[in-house]
């Protein structure tokens, strides 16, 4: 083959190389010595003469090596040494295990885990997660034919905005043609809060202006957002976890982690941030320490994955059949917020071969990577989601993953119980130090009264550190009534000098049933800001109470 055509096909693959699978030219990074590989290899193909010398009937082909083989041979061997060596001896958990245990850095010890988990609210506890959110932005965008038409709902990324949780997705191009007679981008986002699944929210102008998110994975050529970025200054910078995010006024970005490769070719490690403004391209690029306070992470799951299971699987070298004092995270990571609002990654830690209980609780902060670990033992969140669907098991709903939250300084998974349609039908409270106490209702409320019930019938089985200081009242009942709820009795009322309602069920004092307005009674109940309280004492001293 001519030299000309030889160097126009070759120059054609590189290109198509770069354009489409955007290699990281950088050490430890693989893909770029693999494109090497293939150029020079179809090189020494492509410029190998052959010639016949024999007949057309019998051909037989010679083959000449030209002076540039002598060249591209040792080449096509260097480069292939380097991808198969290099990360054999730089990468190899054998030889590298140490390091590999040492990627997530100091683990620090914690106390006790309700401390550092933040408590909450009922009205802002998290009820709708990524399926459902998916559900409810389906449902809105298809209520606009003209706009499901062109658009599809992209990945939903939780953040919080203004202080209040959300799950945001783009509108992304739903084919090549599509994007070819929508350039400038498609028609905005979607917000379905995380705390009420009757807030969702189409958004598509911003400050009076329509809003159009033209670089974004689903475009095409220039205006893909991970093109855009490698032929922009960042072809030799590893780059991952591509979130939606949107800033506390609305504004849409890209939120990139840059990371580098810490043990040879592998041990990925974030490094900063680099932001691409949806709309118009803008890229910035911070460090860890300039993040702005409106991105809720820098760390992606995937790499506090790996380093957290390498730090349990590593605890005492890489010979370790027996599988001695070794951890492993019992679920994917969750997403919570602490008592100071960071955002931290969770996950149960167990011993090898131990699914139902947890030796401990792992938070690693989704900014700084510091990561504590809370020794204490408890339910794994896979025991916790089947405790709570026994709960029910008439019902044959589903457990959505547990989220972790502080209630009366009670650590407690929340949960929501869904139909095979995917539609919250209940709720669920499991207690982290022994998933048998596990309330259940058709509200949060519900599932909070139901809950302390069991809690409180449960004795000393829990650390008495995990409940908080109780308050204790004397007083006067100047009203009460009753209601069923899931067969059991609750009890409202009010008593002298408070504004608050007061709750309580038959099982809580069988004095509760014949208690009437005027008598003087004895309330203990768990320090609260709700407007309705649990009591978890009750006694009626007109009945001989104390």
């Amino acid at each position: 083959m001519k030299k000309t055509l030889v160097v126009i096909v070759l120059a054609i693959v590189a290109f198509l190389f770069f354009y489409v699978g955007r290699p990281v030219i950088n050490f430890g990074f693989i893909e770029f010595p693999i494109m090497l590989i293939v150029l020079l290899i179809l090189a020494l193909i492509l410029t190998i003469r052959a010639e016949n010398k024999g007949t057309a009937a019998a051909p037989k082909f010679k083959f000449t090596f030209i002076k540039a083989h002598r060249i591209l041979i040792p080449a096509i061997i260097l480069v292939i040494a380097y991808a198969i060596l290099g990360p054999v001896f730089t990468s190899l958990p054998l030889f590298r295990n140490e390091a590999y245990r040492n990627m997530i850095g100091k683990v620090h010890n914690g106390t006790e885990i309700s401390k550092h988990i933040a408590p909450i609210s009922l009205d802002k506890i998290r009820v709708v997660d990524e399926p459902l959110a998916t559900l409810l932005g389906e449902k809105i965008l298809g209520s606009d034919p003209a706009l499901g038409s062109k658009s599809e709902l992209g990945e939903f990324f939780i953040q919080k905005v203004n202080n209040e949780l959300y799950w945001v997705a783009p509108l992304q191009h739903s084919g090549f043609f599509k994007w070819l007679n929508n350039t400038a981008g498609t028609e905005g986002y979607v917000m379905v809060s995380a705390t009420n699944e009757r807030d969702v929210r189409l958004v598509q102008t911003l400050n009076g202006k329509d809003l159009k998110i033209k670089f974004q994975p689903g475009a095409f050529f220039g205006s893909q957002v991970e093109r855009h970025l490698y032929f922009n200054g960042y072809a030799s910078t590893g780059l991952a976890d591509y979130n939606f995010e949107i800033d506390e006024e609305g504004k849409p970005y890209w939120v990139v982690t840059k990371y580098r490769k810490k043990i040879g070719f592998s041990g990925n490690d974030a490094v900063g941030i680099v932001t691409v403004d949806a709309q118009t391209g803008d890229i910035k690029e911070y460090t860890s320490n300039e993040v702005p306070a409106w991105i809720d992470r820098m760390q992606p799951i995937e790499f506090i994955e790996d380093q957290l299971s390498d730090w349990g699987e590593y605890v005492h070298g890489y010979f370790n059949f027996s599988n001695e004092d070794k951890l492993m995270i019992t679920e994917t990571l969750t997403l919570v917020y602490g008592q100071d609002n960071r955002s931290y990654w969770y996950t149960g830690v167990s011993s090898v071969g131990k699914e139902e209980s947890a030796v401990g609780f792992m938070l690693v902060d989704t900014r700084t990577k510091e990561a504590t670990f809370y020794k204490q033992s408890g339910a794994t969140e896979y025991a916790a989601q089947r405790s709570a669907e026994g709960k029910v098991q008439e019902k044959d709903y589903n457990a959505s993953l547990p989220i972790p939250y502080s209630i009366n300084n009670i650590p407690t998974y929340v949960m929501t119980l869904k139909d095979g349609g995917g539609l919250v039908k209940m709720y669920a409270m499991v207690a982290i130090g022994d998933y048998t106490i596990v309330g259940v209702g058709n509200t949060m409320r519900e599932t909070l009264m139901a809950y302390k019930t069991v809690f409180n019938m449960a004795g000393n089985r829990l650390s008495s550190n995990s409940v908080t200081k109780s308050t204790e009242l004397k007083t006067v009942v100047t009203r009460i009534q009753s209601d069923i709820k899931n067969g059991n009795s609750f009890y409202y009322f009010t008593v002298a000098g408070s504004p608050k309602i007061f709750t309580g069920s038959s099982q809580i004092s069988n004095e509760l049933p014949v208690t009437m307005a005027g008598d003087s009674i004895y309330i203990s109940y768990d320090a609260e800001t709700e407007e309705l309280i649990d009591v978890s004492k009750f006694d009626n001293l007109k009945l001989g109470g104390k």
